[in-house]
């Protein structure tokens, strides 16, 4: 593929994406003897609660990662386009913040065919960034979802990264890491629902994908929270994983730092719908929020909670999020929020896998001197292996982008089995797009979706 071509498809691509910006478990139990047929019309959340809200005793005597129900589904470019790939749902029992069961949901993905060795899995967690369970990656990611012209139009456009590893030969999980309240932006949460959904995946035979897998872990922006939380979390969680290497963008490694640099900013709408989302997670965060919001702050969170990213991002910017919390002092400082934000601030732990950080220096949403002192807390650790890119030519939304072919790059050295390079690389890049083979990365991904339009099944060999 030429340079202009790649360049217009990198054009395209943006343009998509910029309509919005510890206890240890045993093993999962293997799937159920049945798998439902694909539905014809696929229900949102709200509407299936006998798949996603299975009975609280059956989640309860499932161990961790355990498969409750499976079903086939055809999964869509935008809900319109069907890709040829193999897909299911599974809904399996995960654990919340204080290790209390709770069912999840996550969609497994592999390209046509048998594979001739266990295939490599990567769990893509994809930027939810929303408050309803129809924006949830699981339906908005199905033949005939709305969700695409409701609102969610972020987790439709990543998943052309999922789509990148198929291509590759990989089988893939994403999960709904938000879980069934859409706790957006809840870390600790969202880490243990990825690293049950890839339990569920390695113990799901048609996936091919088995107990030992080499598995990689990706997430941007939203994503990059519950992919830096479940990689701290791994050695604790679910140790029995085979994760050979976590990448992760735009990251959300301080989420007090991000509130305060999106107070009365164009970007305070989306921040504003983490807020909701914490309180859905945190009792004692909602507690405070109930009795300390001003009838602004509570007419906005009625009006806002039903609402996907497009819409959250969009509705009412250039918000005082601060001043409508009534405090003695700031906030942030009373003992529910500074008690939520540090649960859910990363680097408590350091990762026992290699990892590959980037960040736009740039960003207007998620603030870089953050992820500079989280990769600073990393880094103190003599055993650490971390590949960190600052990008100097983008914003937030390119930045995944230029950084997210390089990410995927490094992941597929790693899933090779080719080692990671010992100690902390830190970098500032003009670009991005200009690491070596992501140009053709990328257009080699484009070109295997292209095919796909004339009957080339994704990801076959």
């Amino acid at each position: 593929m030429t340079s202009p071509t790649v360049a217009r498809w990198l054009a395209l691509v943006t343009g998509l994406i910029a309509v919005s910006s510890a206890v240890v478990a045993g093993p999962a139990a293997a799937e159920p003897a049945g798998i439902a047929p694909a539905p014809v019309i696929p229900l949102p959340p709200e509407l299936d609660p006998g798949f996603y809200l299975p009975p609280a005793d059956v989640v309860a005597a499932t161990a961790p990662g355990g498969i409750i129900a499976a079903r086939q589904v055809t999964v869509a470019d935008f809900g319109l386009l069907p890709i040829d790939v193999d897909a299911w749902q599974v809904s399996y029992r995960s654990n919340n913040s204080r290790d209390e069961a709770i069912p999840a949901v996550a969609t497994l993905i592999k390209p046509r065919g048998t594979a001739v060795e266990p295939r490599k899995l990567l769990s893509v967690q994809l930027a939810e960034d929303s408050t309803a369970g129809y924006c949830a990656p699981s339906y908005a990611l199905q033949h005939l979802s709305v969700a695409p012209v409701a609102g969610q139009i972020v987790v439709p456009a990543e998943f052309l990264f999922a789509q990148a590893a198929l291509a590759q030969g990989w089988a893939v999980v994403v999960p709904d890491h938000q879980g069934p309240n859409s706790a957006y932006a809840a870390g600790p949460l969202a880490g243990r629902i990825t690293l049950d959904g890839i339990r569920a995946a390695t113990h799901f035979a048609p996936l091919e994908a088995g107990p030992d897998a080499r598995v990689g872990l990706y997430g941007y922006s939203g994503g990059s929270i519950a992919t830096g939380h479940a990689a701290e979390l791994h050695a604790s969680y679910a140790p029995e994983l085979n994760i050979v290497g976590a990448a992760e963008g735009g990251v959300g490694a301080d989420l007090g730092a991000a509130l305060r640099m999106s107070n009365n900013q164009a970007t305070s709408g989306l921040v504003f719908a983490a807020v909701l989302g914490l309180a859905r997670e945190y009792p004692d965060f909602a507690a405070y929020l109930d009795e300390r919001l001003d009838p602004l702050g509570k007419g906005l969170s009625a009006i806002k909670s039903p609402l996907c990213v497009q819409y959250q991002s969009a509705l009412l910017p250039f918000l005082n999020m601060i001043g409508m919390i009534g405090s003695d002092g700031d906030p942030l400082d009373d003992a529910p929020v500074a008690a939520m934000l540090a649960d859910t601030k990363m680097g408590k732990t350091v990762p026992d896998m290699p990892m590959f950080v980037w960040h736009s220096a740039w960003d207007e949403i998620l603030p870089l001197a953050a992820t500079d002192t989280l990769v600073d807390t990393y880094c103190r650790d003599p055993g650490t292996s971390l590949t960190y890119t600052r990008d100097h030519a983008s914003e937030h939304i390119i930045a995944e982008v230029v950084g997210g072919p390089a990410a995927l790059l490094w992941l597929r050295d790693r899933l090779d089995g080719l080692p990671a390079t010992p100690g902390c690389t830190i970098s500032d890049a003009g670009t991005m797009a200009a690491t070596p083979g992501a140009l053709n990365f990328l257009g080699d991904t484009l070109a295997a979706k292209f095919a796909t339009l004339f009957g080339t099944p994704l990801g076959s060999h």
